[in-house]
């Protein structure tokens, strides 16, 4: 009998997947990417603690934060509409990326440019040393907006293998450079950011080869007047992303300046791996976006499907990060565990409340109401960061994990029952959208 019953769940399973077998192959290809680009970010971060001093990986955590955090800025929203827009200009597809790129590099380079002045005039706490790391800086928040609005485009083509292919040779490249930089006597944070700066452009170069331009061809002379046309589109989508993922990028850089280098540098190893772990659920959360514009009819069954493999994996993740959070610290160096104790085992559990965001957010951007939720959603973020602040000055690193676990559940579970339940259980696709969408051109 319980054969039977587990043969039978098994047919039914592969006959769902089969129903999605466009959500399944493009997020298979990025869930691979992302396996294995945690798999060698774990051997890098591993790495870096053995050669690096605690001091030097906390500054580059949070140097590396505020990176993503300006690229998100400067991305701009823009990567998010090509995954949905494509679609709908297959034939426009270069000229549209290569306007959406132009612009999100051009206001990452203003915007790290201001940082960079303010660091050195203004802050405290100068993470950027010298003038080298400045043009590392600078350069890094422009590749990773180019990278966020391309990779997308990626996606948005139903192209995930590409983007997978990059993912894995900027972890490859980042790897081996960890390894070559500490044997010439170079141990600081600008050598770590280095590393990332150098692997994402080496990453980019290699993409092109293999692809035989593949990469050049995507990204074509830039069509501003066509984008103009979509700004209101890009201005929803880009209030949508800075309210869902800022504070979680920011992170590492909080717990610095709330608590110490050191202390970053425990923190940042378990949040190397839960943030890794979130790519799953967001990875998932992403095609559906796609996949439903383009065919609108099997939506539900679609968004079944992700969520459901989606709080599994997160809760996997979490029960794992549970029980053996301070034997991970010690294999990235036993000083971590010194550091930080049993103070980081509930950190996984942040994983479900993310995974139930990532999904109310695409919700969101089906009905096309991407503006009106970025306000629940901003008011989630303070929660979020208020929390955190709160939590790291009663607690310290255990209350700051307490703090940030409870406002993402939070968060989570009243974006899910606002519009799951709010729009007739989460499928208020715009009819107008539905109808201009063209077939898939996969």
């Amino acid at each position: 009998m319980p054969i039977a019953t587990a043969r039978a769940a098994f047919v039914r399973m592969r006959t769902a997947l089969q129903d999605s077998a466009t959500l399944a192959m493009n997020s298979g290809a990025l869930a691979i990417g992302t396996i294995a680009t945690a798999g060698l970010g774990f051997a890098y971060w591993w790495l870096a603690a053995r050669t690096f001093p605690p001091e030097a990986i906390g500054s580059a955590s949070a140097l590396l934060s505020v990176v993503g955090l300006i690229g998100l800025l400067g991305e701009a929203g823009l990567g998010t509409l090509m995954i949905g827009e494509i679609v709908r200009y297959p034939s426009k597809t270069p000229s549209l990326v290569g306007a959406a790129a132009t612009v999100g590099v051009a206001l990452a380079f203003g915007l790290a440019l201001s940082f960079v002045f303010v660091a050195h005039f203004v802050a405290s706490t100068n993470l950027i040393e010298g003038w080298f790391a400045g043009v590392l800086f600078v350069l890094g928040c422009s590749l990773t907006a180019f990278t966020m609005v391309v990779s997308q485009a990626f996606v948005g083509s139903l192209n995930s293998a590409t983007r997978m292919t990059q993912q894995v040779l900027f972890s490859v490249f980042k790897l081996m450079l960890i390894a070559a930089i500490p044997v010439v006597g170079q141990t600081s944070s600008t050598a770590i950011l280095l590393t990332w700066v150098a692997g994402i452009l080496t990453s980019w170069i290699a993409v092109d080869l293999l692809t035989r331009g593949g990469a050049r061809r995507l990204v074509g002379a830039p069509d501003f007047r066509l984008l103009h046309t979509l700004r209101h589109k890009v201005f929803d989508h880009y209030a949508l992303d800075v309210t869902l993922q800022a504070p979680g990028i920011i992170v590492p850089y909080l717990v610095l300046v709330l608590l110490s280098p050191a202390a970053t540098a425990a923190f940042a190893a378990l949040w190397m791996l839960v943030s890794t772990a979130a790519v799953i659920p967001a990875v998932l959360a992403t095609v559906l976006f796609p996949v439903v514009r383009a065919g609108p009819s099997k939506s539900r069954h679609h968004f079944i499907v992700s969520i459901t493999i989606s709080l599994g994996f997160s809760l996997a993740g979490a029960l794992f990060i549970l029980v053996y959070s301070e034997q991970i610290l010690e294999i990235f160096n036993p000083t971590y565990r010194e550091i930080a104790g049993s103070s980081l085992r509930l950190l996984g559990f942040s994983l479900l409340g993310s995974t139930l965001k990532f999904h109310a957010c695409t919700l969101a951007r089906l009905g096309d109401t991407m503006r009106r939720a970025s306000v629940p959603f901003a008011l989630g973020g303070l929660l979020e960061l208020g929390l955190l602040v709160l939590g790291a000055k009663l607690g310290g690193l255990e209350g700051l994990v307490i703090g940030w676990t409870v406002a993402v559940s939070i968060e989570g579970i009243c974006a899910v029952l606002v519009w799951a339940f709010g729009t007739n259980l989460g499928f208020p696709i715009s009819r107008s959208r539905e109808l201009a969408a063209p077939p898939l051109q996969i």
